[in-house]
């Protein structure tokens, strides 16, 4: 999940560098946590967050695809 999360972050940006994931796990499931540069962060969560709600769907779609559950932050 933390590699289709860093992809899909990293496409839409304008700074791929400044892209960075975090994976924190727990008996809940896993948490990742979504950092980009402040210039980009309008870019990820999208009018009305729209970008946002879409990757968190796409990732959490993924994670039930493996069995798991998985939660997507975005930090400024």
């Amino acid at each position: 999940m933390r590699e289709l999360l860093e992809y899909l972050a990293k496409e839409l940006v304008d700074d791929p560098d400044a892209v960075e994931v975090t994976e924190l796990s727990d008996d809940r499931g896993t948490l990742l946590q979504l950092r980009v540069g402040p210039d980009d962060m309008g870019k990820v969560i999208g009018r009305g967050g729209r970008t946002a709600r879409a990757i968190r769907t796409v990732v959490k779609a993924a994670a039930l695809r493996q069995g798991v559950h998985a939660a997507v932050e975005i930090l400024d």
